[in-house]
């Protein structure tokens, strides 16, 4: 074995994949199931040459990573559900202003302080719905620790690429599951686009990228932040032809861009007569149920969803294949299913599978599914 192949908790995970994303700004607030993550950067970021910041509050730590990235710093951030709630407004600002953050999100058992060291999938729908308005959100998750790890990196380089607030979407199992991972391989970086002359410089002006070129603060620009409706100088205004191009180039800077941003797994699906389609720890379950399945004669196949948001309807119906049968575990009342039944509607029968005990779902528990419902 590698000598970087090394035993790793989930948070330690995100921690050092953050690190080597070329994350130096840190600012949090200890929360369960993600407070080791803090953990990990207070006695990391030091180590780097980097600045760790523990905060009064979840809303004064999304605020504070916002301003570091706009001074020029890779950010992140950690939380739970009742934190992440309180940081919807800063998660809507930086929508609004284009501030490249990202997000660790376990999730726990809820609402409010619920069961704090219990697994959920509660806040699925958050992620995509939590701050006010028509904003357009990077929503990725991870169903390892290794995957913790990469797609930690891959978070921050996209909020880099896209000056887009991207959210790693986790859950207390996989932040405190332990597992290998190896770290050996030295990742491919994206640095944010910087303007390099300063005549007639307007931050948010775009080009057919329709990512603006926002310079850093403090580097002798000019530049305007506001989470008003703003034009091309970054100051407000209340033009309604500026206003609805300014949420719709928000939109299109991602939607542009499907090919590079969404990523998925599927697993046989292309004879199957039954699909299941999971995300996060789940996933686990389903692998295992499916290899069961095969292994009795049944044409099953998955679908695991690494990117949740944005959601592509195409995608999804092709990955699906010739399934008549799509069932939908996950650990709440019902979340990802609505998006799945939006997709294909009466062309399939898609079939909820849902837990809400602050338990996992087996795999037996999904075999026994199946028998039951007589898929």
């Amino acid at each position: 074995m590698s000598e970087r192949v090394v035993l790793m908790q989930g948070n330690e995970a995100v921690a050092e994949g953050a690190l080597a994303a070329g994350v130096r700004f840190f600012a949090g607030y200890p929360i369960t199931p993600s407070s080791e993550i803090a953990e990990v950067m207070a006695r990391r970021m030091p180590q780097v040459g980097g600045t760790f910041i523990q905060m009064e509050d979840e809303i004064s730590s999304i605020m504070a990573i916002i301003g570091a990235s706009l001074a020029g710093k890779k950010v992140l951030t950690a939380t739970s559900g009742p934190g992440f709630s309180l940081m919807q407004e800063g998660l809507g600002y930086a929508c609004m202003i284009e501030a490249p953050i990202v997000i660790l999100e376990s999730m726990r058992y809820g609402p409010s302080t619920g069961m704090p060291t219990k697994v959920s999938q509660m806040d699925l729908m958050q992620t995509r719905w939590g701050t006010h308005g028509d904003h357009w959100i990077i929503v990725l998750s991870p169903s390892s620790v290794e995957e913790s790890y990469q797609l930690t990196i891959r978070a921050v380089n996209l909020a880099e690429k896209y000056r887009n607030p991207v959210i790693l979407l986790s859950d207390e199992t996989i932040s405190h599951l332990r597992e290998p991972i190896d770290t050996s391989t030295t990742p491919t970086l994206v640095e944010r686009k910087l303007p390099v002359d300063k005549t007639g410089y307007l931050p948010y002006k775009t080009d057919a990228s329709l990512i603006p070129t926002i310079a850093n603060l403090g580097t002798g620009y000019r530049t305007s932040f506001t989470g008003l409706v703003h034009n091309e100088s970054g100051f407000q205004t209340a033009n309604g032809h500026v206003a609805e191009a300014l949420i719709e180039r928000l939109r299109d800077k991602l939607f542009n861009n499907l090919d590079d941003i969404i990523q998925y797994e599927s697993d046989r699906v292309e004879d199957a007569d039954i699909v299941f389609m999971s995300f996060g720890i789940t996933a686990r379950a389903v692998s295992e149920a499916v290899e069961s399945l095969r292994s009795q004669g049944r044409k099953a196949g998955s679908l695991r969803f690494i990117t949740l948001f944005p959601f592509d309807d195409d995608r999804v119906r092709s990955a699906a294949g010739h399934a008549r049968t799509v069932v939908v575990p996950e650990l709440n009342s019902g979340q990802l299913v609505l998006l799945i039944k939006r997709v294909f509607g009466d062309s399939r029968q898609i079939v909820p599978m849902n837990k809400i005990n602050g338990d996992l779902i087996s795999p037996q528990e999904i075999l026994s599914f199946v028998k039951e419902e007589n898929l």
